[in-house]
């Protein structure tokens, strides 16, 4: 399983690109955003770095070509390398970029990608993309499964402690599946640790097939669950 390495926590009234600022970027590593997350500013930040981004662009967004590739892979409708033609965006970001734009075969949408990574082909930054989609299953996972949908307290600290509590729990239970090495989902995990946290039973026992054969066995057990808050 996946789990964030960074988590910052904003009021709803803070737009996504504030957050920009404050994540700790390391050098040769891919940040891959959205379109509200069209900063060009802060994404020059990350190429000073000597980090990559990959961001799905607006569609007014202007590049002056400078170079582009002429035998295109099947779905890339564009694939080139410019300079911005809008001041600010330009002022923000003064160097070279790569504008792509690619078609989703079943869908037949398409997506106009900004990137840093001026030689990794089309494929791979549309599959970096793809990657962003991790993150929103993860939170959709959270408030699946650890019952953030609704908060014990409302105070800003409250509510900040729960979110924090409920990605630990996350992280916990995903270390618990890779370190063990476990043939279980992470619902599964958590479910099995959470109706157990007061048993004495090593966790190489606890795990095993033959003790809880499947989930329907756990949703229907009359133990308490902590996890169910």
């Amino acid at each position: 399983a996946e789990v964030p390495a960074f988590v910052h926590i904003t009021p709803a009234n803070i737009h996504d690109t504030k957050a920009m600022s404050v994540i700790p970027y390391e050098r040769g590593a891919h940040y891959i955003f959205d379109r509200g997350y069209n900063d060009f500013g802060n994404l020059y930040t990350i190429d000073r770095i000597g980090a990559f981004f990959v961001v799905r662009a607006k569609t007014n967004v202007r590049i002056k070509p400078k170079t582009w590739k002429r035998r295109l892979p099947e779905g890339v409708i564009s694939d080139v390398i410019g300079c911005f033609t809008v001041y600010k965006s330009s002022k923000d970001y003064p160097d070279e970029l790569r504008k792509l734009i690619v078609e989703d075969p079943e869908s037949g949408t398409r997506y106009i990608f900004l990137t840093n990574n001026l030689d990794a082909s089309a494929e791979l930054i549309s599959r970096l993309y793809r990657n962003r989609w991790s993150v929103e299953l993860f939170f959709k996972w959270i408030k699946q499964h650890l019952k953030i949908k609704r908060f014990w307290g409302t105070s800003e600290n409250a509510v900040r402690i729960q979110i924090y509590c409920a990605i630990i729990t996350y992280c916990l239970v995903a270390i618990v599946q890779h370190d063990m090495k476990l043939e279980r989902s992470i619902y599964e995990t958590l479910q099995i640790l959470g109706i157990s946290l007061t048993d004495k039973t090593h966790l190489r026992d606890l795990f095993d097939k033959s003790n809880f054969k499947n989930i329907k066995e756990l949703n229907d057990s009359s133990e308490s669950n902590l996890f169910n808050f």
